[in-house]
């Protein structure tokens, strides 16, 4: 007897898109800013630092909205982005995240929950936040990439604009995407505070996940939409 057909699903093209744009825009500005015959005097450095450092936060975030299937609806496309997302943020592996993320979210602020330190101490906290999703091979996988690149692109320009925004923005993601939203005690369901109601600076410290009870208590919610839960 043959199988039912699953019931077909159209793809919502705004999820799949947004994400193109973020990786498009971090690789098409990564390219540009590799390449760029720049002086250390000139303000745009450190303005393209920046905003390279905000790209880099966006992959994080976009791989983090796959694992909540919060990019597409058709899970195959969902956890391509994902993995792709994951991969370019100093090859991240979507299959060893994902997991963690779920334990953040099941057992949050507590000891099983991987993203918490109970100290509330920032740089104890970061240090157990970076070695609990830092592995060697993506060290190993980063020194090599640093090789190769060097020997047709500037140094200079592939630590600045690759290596530092990297490094930049994993505390972007931690102190306002962690350690804000859970040190101290949260009398909540979520265990969780949350920022003040400013869309503009919510999406430019971290995608709208200052906004962080809103987040836990609508965790399917895409970053793009997670403002319309405040």
């Amino acid at each position: 007897m043959a199988r039912p057909k699953a019931p077909y699903r159209p793809i919502d093209p705004t999820g799949p898109l947004i994400a193109l744009l973020i990786i498009g825009l971090w690789g098409v500005s990564l390219v540009f800013l590799l390449q760029w015959e720049m002086e250390l005097s000139n303000p745009l450095v450190y303005l393209a630092i920046l905003i390279q450092m905000h790209l880099y936060t966006g992959l994080f975030i976009t791989a983090h909205d796959a694992m909540h299937g919060s990019v597409s609806k058709n899970a195959d496309l969902n956890r391509a982005i994902g993995w792709t997302a994951a991969i370019l943020f100093s090859y991240n592996f979507y299959h060893r995240l994902l997991p963690k993320h779920y334990l953040h979210h099941r057992f949050v602020a507590t000891d099983e929950d991987p993203d918490y330190h109970a100290s509330d101490d920032f740089w104890r906290w970061y240090w157990r936040f970076m070695t609990t999703y830092l592995n060697p091979l993506q060290l190993v996988l980063m020194g090599l990439t640093y090789w190769i690149l060097q020997l047709f692109l500037p140094m200079e320009n592939l630590i600045l604009f690759w290596i530092l925004p990297a490094i930049l923005s994993t505390f972007q993601l931690f102190y306002f995407g962690t350690y804000l939203p859970h040190r101290g005690e949260h009398h909540n369901k979520h265990k969780s505070s949350t920022q003040s109601k400013n869309h503009f600076w919510a999406f430019l410290s971290c995608y709208f996940f200052g906004y962080h009870f809103e987040h836990h208590d609508a965790p399917g919610t895409p970053w793009w939409q997670l403002w319309r839960m405040k």
